[in-house]
């Protein structure tokens, strides 16, 4: 048998205002911040991790926070939508929670048997809620401030936009071992894992659309699951072995990650499970102090001092800061 990637590990956006970010992803969301760090590649910037009660792979979004950075620009050579699992019949309540708190989104609509409602954070970048009737594999965070019937379960899908279609189709189709499940239109609908949802990768056939502009509101990557450091190994190689150029193994603290680029141009990554956000935090502890790797942990008064404040409010203030972080006239 073939070796196989388990399904999506974590997608990584960027975003302008910490703070804001936190309020709506935590409050509004209801996904819990799972780890507060910093950038390891630029240290003086968070990196911010959201995800389910223990930080399950699969469950995971994490932020680039760049106050006053530029606008990017959705297009081809990117992830373009990150797709969120929620209960069956939740959708509604989701449409209430976000016209009571002034979150842009579009009507329900359907596709591939499933109906979706697409939203948009405080930065604009593109999300979208998809009703699945099988069952949720997360643990939804316990102090959220959703109702767990309705709780965020993890990672659905993303949607990959291409001006041509085929080389990356291969990639996916050969190299990784995606097999093609369907076509929408211009949507070719690939899947990585055993699991009905959490490694669908969705690429929209786009030729002659411009390409995208890697920015605040914006994808900057994708990572993809891997049981082990071993498994890790033999992937590096066969990508390489396929004339894709793949980087070295990194030390990200809570996980091993290689990179590369697909043919169109979006960066990909391979993560482990292991070590795992609990790493350094107990379960009841996640998210509550700013964790640094041991490289960096010298510089941890430097680092205090450069950082924004980042306030983690109670749920009586959130809701407030939420109505605030998700106001389109802000």
């Amino acid at each position: 048998m073939e070796e196989q990637l388990m399904g999506i590990h974590h997608v990584t956006a960027i975003a302008g205002d910490p703070q804001i970010n936190l309020e709506f992803y935590r409050g509004l969301l209801g996904l819990r911040l799972v780890k507060k760090t910093v950038n390891f590649d630029d240290p003086g910037t968070y990196h911010l991790y959201y995800g389910d009660e223990t930080g399950q792979p699969g469950t995971i979004l994490t932020f680039f926070p760049w106050p006053g950075a530029p606008q990017g620009q959705r297009g081809t050579g990117q992830i373009t939508v990150t797709s969120f699992s929620v209960p069956e019949d939740s959708l509604g309540y989701w449409i209430d929670r976000f016209k009571s708190l002034g979150v842009q989104f579009e009507r329900p609509r359907p596709r591939f048997d499933e109906e979706f409602v697409t939203f948009y954070d405080p930065d604009g970048l593109k999300l979208e809620l998809v009703a699945h009737a099988g069952e949720l594999r997360s643990y939804p965070w316990q102090d959220s401030p959703v109702n767990e019937e309705h709780a965020i379960g993890g990672i659905h899908s993303v949607t990959l936009s291409e001006a041509n279609l085929e080389p990356t189709s291969r990639l996916l189709a050969e190299t990784l071992n995606f097999p093609l499940l369907g076509q929408e239109g211009e949507r070719f609908r690939f899947k990585a894992g055993e699991g009905p949802t959490g490694g669908i990768v969705d690429v929209l056939s786009l030729p002659g659309e411009k390409p995208g502009r890697i920015a605040v509101g914006t994808v900057h990557h994708i990572a993809w699951r891997v049981g082990n450091f071993e498994e890790q190994q033999v992937w590096r190689q066969r990508i390489a072995e396929s004339g894709t150029h793949v980087t070295r193994v990194l030390d990200r603290n809570y996980f091993r990650s290689i990179y590369f680029n697909e043919p169109g141009g979006t960066l990909f990554e391979i993560a482990t499970d292991p070590p795992g956000f609990t790493f350094d935090e107990e379960v009841d502890k996640l998210g509550s102090h700013l964790m640094l790797p041991k490289w960096l942990e010298a510089r941890r008064t430097e680092l205090e001092q450069t950082l924004p404040q980042l306030n983690v409010p109670d749920f009586k203030e959130e809701t407030k800061s939420v109505r605030r972080a998700s106001d389109p006239n802000r």
